[in-house]
């Protein structure tokens, strides 16, 4: 064996202690609750409420004004002890007011959470941590506990048309004028697809000229499925063929004829569209292979109105009032005297510890509902006072939001304030709207100031009608030009705003600026 090569020290595996010191953040199932509760819709509430006043014999349903009434329990039992060994404060056992705006003052038990700044910037619930057993729950079916979908859940079922145009509404559409016009268009479809309002309706509403909204409605009427949001036959078979690059000036004579087709008139077709009887055969051909109601493919089961759970009003001083729908919030409050009864009789350690649980999970349950409704109504506020423009003078002054500009003004953190827009509705003056409507994208200029999407969107179509055949602007030097003009944005952001806007590449329109015309 050469030098070098010889056997080197061994390695002992040896058994050995350790100290590490780490930081980690415990989420106990009452803060799991409260958060999955901000974020369920009135209707997953209402049907998770349910479920606990089924399984909690101290919780009860609220069938009546008991705000006046002396809940707190008589001297005959004393409070059994928690977890930790401290007594259940009485005042827990009171039912919260949820029409009031502001949260009442509730004491806590004993565990280590400021309940009252639960969704503060600070507190537990956030702070950019989620508990993995949390983050995946289904918000359709199931318990607080149940992380598994429901068998229900995984039965196939039809997609209904408002869920596949919505879809494609926040995909297709950046400019939130467009997005806003679109909730309202689709509100206006019949079961078969067509368009069965008035656009000038959507206009009067939204406080925009009838040509923004005929704009949009071109860029809907490019949604799938093909024909969606005609406002007649001849449009709807029309929107079908030119998606095909069917749709030739013949053809659109046809179209425009159609009532010749249902009298079987075809000499009156072949004369009205200039050709012979055969071309006539061809494109009645095509056209019975389309489609004349594209949304009967969708779901047409009865849509629940959506109730929302915020309404806003005209103040008589000028402003806006802004309360919650309590019609929409679920009412329960612990039973008392039920408590108060069960836990004087209560014999072995098994049913004390069974009464002190549900007594907890009821108490705890109830102020997290407040706090839920209170957090929403925090979070509608700001909203409507950052949008109050929009409000007041229409959908082209709705001004450019994010998540950040609420968190900070009502200083609670961005995850709480996804939450509580996600799946809540309010009623406006101009529509029902999810909250999360209300925030819209910023493009960042020199000075701290901002410009909509819209408008830089603008500035680059403005940019390329203007280029030359032989200087074609590439992504990148369209991201310098805007630079120099102080407009902050990123090239992924120049190519995406470009094919929204049906814009081809540079190597492309350089190809067809140099075929001679």
């Amino acid at each position: 064996m050469g030098p070098g090569l010889g056997p080197g020290p061994a390695m002992a595996l040896t058994p050995r202690l350790e100290l590490r010191q780490s930081q980690s953040l415990v989420m106990t199932p009452q803060l799991q609750q409260a958060i999955k509760l901000l974020q369920l819709s009135n209707l997953e509430l209402a049907e998770y409420v349910e479920r606990e006043l089924e399984k909690n014999p101290m919780l009860e349903r609220d069938e009546g004004d008991r705000r006046d009434q002396d809940d707190g329990p008589s001297d005959s039992g004393d409070p059994p002890e928690g977890d930790d060994g401290t007594e259940a404060e009485p005042e827990n056992l009171k039912s919260i007011d949820l029409d009031v705006a502001q949260p009442a003052k509730i004491k806590d038990d004993a565990r280590d959470v400021d309940y009252d700044n639960l969704y503060s910037d600070d507190g537990l619930a956030d702070g950019g941590f989620v508990a993995p057993q949390f983050a995946d729950v289904g918000l359709g079916g199931g318990g607080f506990d149940t992380l598994a979908p429901d068998l229900e859940e995984t039965l196939s079922e039809k997609t209904s048309l408002r869920n596949h145009l919505n879809g494609q509404l926040t995909m297709e559409l950046d400019d939130p004028v467009d997005r806003l016009i679109g909730l309202h268009l689709i509100d206006l479809l019949d079961e078969a697809g067509y368009i069965s309002g008035e656009l000038e309706t959507v206009a009067e509403v939204l406080d925009c000229t009838v040509d923004r909204v005929e704009a949009t409605l071109v860029k809907l009427q490019q949604f799938d499925p093909p024909g969606i949001f005609a406002r007649s036959l001849a449009e709807c078979l029309g929107l079908q063929l030119a998606e095909k690059n069917r749709l030739d000036p013949c053809m659109n004579a046809f179209l425009d004829n159609l009532e010749l087709l249902g009298k079987r008139d075809i000499k009156g077709l072949t004369k009205a569209c200039g050709a012979d009887a055969e071309d006539v055969a061809d494109m009645i051909a095509e056209i019975k292979a389309l489609d004349p109601k594209p949304a009967l493919a969708f779901d047409h089961s009865i849509v629940q109105p959506i109730t929302p759970d915020v309404l806003m009003r005209p103040a008589p001083g000028g402003g806006w009032i802004i309360e919650l729908n309590t019609d929409s919030l679920p009412k329960v409050l612990v039973n008392n005297q039920y408590y108060v009864h069960v836990s004087g009789q209560a014999r072995s350690k098994k049913e004390k510890q069974y009464i002190t649980e549900q007594f907890q999970s009821a108490n705890w349950l109830v102020k997290s509902l407040h706090q839920r409704a209170t957090t929403i109504l925090k979070v509608a506020s700001e909203l409507v006072q950052q949008q109050n423009a929009f409000f007041a003078k229409g959908v082209q002054h709705l001004k450019p939001l994010v998540l950040r500009d609420i968190a900070e003004a009502i200083e609670m953190h961005e995850s709480t304030v996804s939450r509580v827009t996600s799946n809540k509705y309010m009623a406006t003056p101009r529509g029902i709207y999810e909250l999360k409507y209300f925030f819209t994208p910023a493009i960042s200029a020199t000075g701290g100031g901002v410009l909509s999407a819209e408008s830089v969107r603008h500035l680059i179509k403005a940019l390329i009608d203007e280029e030359e055949p032989k200087k074609i602007l590439s992504d990148d030097k369209i991201v310098n030009i805007l630079k120099s003009e102080g407009i902050e944005i990123a090239r992924r952001t120049v190519a995406k705003y470009r094919e929204s806007m049906k814009i081809p590449s540079s190597v492309q329109r350089r190809r067809d600026k140099s075929v001679p015309s």
